[in-house]
């Protein structure tokens, strides 16, 4: 058992830059309380005293303001941040690793009995407020988007963002591949960089620009093309240039853009605000 605290603590210390010491991980962090409450209400109610687990249960949210119901699941070195309002089902079932924030629901979609409530896999993150709602599976590795509401598995290594949630990252390597770098082209033909199209950032206005530049891409293609036929049937009209883009109307941007997304590329999309 002391094994087991030791290990929670020395988690505690792993991701929370704001850990400073033992007592005050051991006394200020309700998140670690709740868990370890937890495990008495988890061994009273798989020794079906269930009235004197759902106790401790209650008593548990009493003190540390996190549910969680004492037939859920839990893996080694769970961390829950912050903890307040965190609600944990059931049937939900938490493997190695995994860190939760504040106001994260692993909920059910059904009043049916039997698996109601999500699975997450080793080293799953889920930012704050975000709601995982059903009986699926989160992949080893995934991420949950703070305030996403995800109602379908996520693949092993995947971001899902938004509501409903949508998957925006499966494979870090393909960010790497042809189509990044005809936007970075396009890009550097208009006179700015595409600052937010980058495989690190599941940002919807980097979506959207790099959706843009795609599009972009195609016209000037088709136009080219264009030239070309008219070219051959003797017409000079392609002969006149396109108007000139002063980078200089790009530097406020990029100033502006640049400063932003260096602290957005510091911290992953599920990374919370800390103490």
């Amino acid at each position: 058992m002391f094994k087991r605290m030791k290990e929670d603590i020395a988690s505690v210390f792993h991701r929370d830059p704001a850990a400073r010491n033992t007592l005050e991980v051991l006394f200020c962090y309700p998140g670690l309380h709740a868990i370890w409450l937890h495990r008495l209400a988890n061994a009273l109610w798989v020794r079906d005293a269930r009235l004197l687990a759902r106790m401790v249960s209650n008593f548990a949210r009493w003190a540390t303001g996190v549910e969680i119901h004492p037939g859920a699941r839990l893996g080694r070195r769970f961390f829950i941040d912050h903890g307040m309002g965190v609600v944990i089902g059931e049937t939900a079932e938490i493997g190695d690793d995994v860190t939760l924030y504040q106001g994260v629901t692993l909920g059910g979609t059904s009043w049916n009995k039997g698996k109601r409530h999500p699975t997450l896999e080793d080293g799953v993150v889920v930012g704050a407020g975000a709601k995982v709602l059903g009986p699926f599976t989160v992949g080893a590795g995934a991420k949950i988007g703070s305030n996403a509401v995800v109602t379908k598995a996520v693949p092993a290594g995947a971001t899902a963002v938004g509501i409903p949630g949508r998957i925006i990252l499966k494979d870090p390597a393909a960010a790497a591949d042809d189509k990044s770098a005809k936007r970075q082209a396009m890009a550097e033909k208009l006179g700015f960089d595409a600052y937010g199209v980058t495989s690190d950032m599941p940002d919807p206005v980097a979506k959207a620009i790099g959706q843009m530049l795609d599009h972009m891409q195609a016209v000037d293609g088709r136009i080219e093309g264009m030239c070309e036929a008219l070219k051959a049937l003797g017409s000079d009209y392609c002969a006149k240039d396109l108007p000139h883009l002063n980078e200089e109307d790009f530097e406020a941007l990029k100033d502006d853009a640049s400063s932003e997304d260096d602290a957005v590329a510091a911290e992953p999309a599920t990374q919370q605000v800390r103490r």
